[in-house]
């Protein structure tokens, strides 16, 4: 018997790795996955009919709003979005009885520890898209799975690392912040433990991520280098220097605590999975 997992957000970087993580040519899984025209989560009529029509027997909830400096003044879309869109997928994954999975971010947090956060550290997010995501959070039931990562890179997307590899054949010197710590999570990895932990029926919340702190400023050094580039193009700032709307948190470095005491091998150090993306991205 298959399971049906119903992805949203199923165009997105992380999306796109997920589908390919659940699919199985129909062996043990059946994917249903929506891209937003498909399953706009903002719209509770539609959100419900989707869902209903499909019957999944998982959600795996990957759809959000994730312009962190936009939503600093696009307030309300980004609640309606990660908040009212998550009310709208967790009733649906209610009336069905499908298990829901919720894909979180360390932007719940300041970004003032000075040790990883753990699991059950208290949230207090300094952001309009961090608020909004907590929302989120807030909306799900119990047995809900809650998957918390941060610094996403992939194939598909916008990401840090495609910026870096553009930039460098752009200019002579790209200013990089080094102020900032944090955990590189690579979209292929990151879907294979969402599915794990799906299959597994875990609940409750878990923070996955590559392992290994580094900073921005080392991520961007180790991209270059691993593409053939010279890795002193990239030059050291500070994030006063590097002004944006939102605030980044100056040290987001999650502990993987609820994979590791649940005896759940954690993902790989980060320069690995960063060495398999630049060469799919270069080649």
């Amino acid at each position: 018997m298959t399971t049906r997992v119903l992805i949203t957000g199923a165009a997105g970087q992380l999306g796109h790795d997920l589908v390919r993580a659940f699919e199985d040519g129909g062996r043990t899984h059946e994917v249903v996955a929506c891209d937003r025209a498909t399953l706009d989560v903002g719209d509770r009529e539609r959100t419900l009919q989707v869902i209903t029509t499909v019957q999944p027997d998982v959600v795996v909830h990957a759809g959000a709003y994730t312009a962190v400096d936009a939503a600093e003044t696009e307030v309300d879309l980004a609640f309606q979005v990660n908040a009212l869109g998550t009310r709208h997928v967790a009733e649906g994954a209610r009336i069905t009885g499908a298990r829901l999975c919720y894909i979180s971010t360390d932007y719940v947090f300041d970004g003032t520890a000075d040790r990883p956060y753990l699991e059950w550290d208290a949230p207090n997010p300094q952001t309009v898209y961090g608020r909004s995501k907590l929302a989120g959070e807030r909306e799900l039931d119990p047995g809900a799975t809650i998957v918390r990562t941060s610094w996403v890179c992939g194939a598909a997307g916008k990401n840090f690392v495609k910026t870096m590899l553009r930039l460098a054949g752009e200019r002579d010197e790209i200013g990089v912040v080094a102020d900032q710590q944090g955990c590189p999570t690579f979209t292929d990895d990151l879907a294979g433990m969402v599915r794990r932990l799906v299959v597994a029926r875990l609940p409750g919340t878990f923070h996955v991520t590559n392992q290994g702190p580094t900073t921005w400023f080392e991520l961007a050094s180790a991209t270059l280098h691993a593409a053939g580039l010279d890795p002193a193009k990239i030059r050291p700032i500070t994030t006063a220097e590097y002004p944006v709307a939102a605030p980044r948190p100056a040290y987001s470095v999650l502990d993987n605590a609820a994979l590791r005491l649940q005896g759940i091998p954690l993902l790989p150090e980060w320069p690995e999975p960063l060495e398999r993306l630049v060469k799919e991205l270069t080649a």
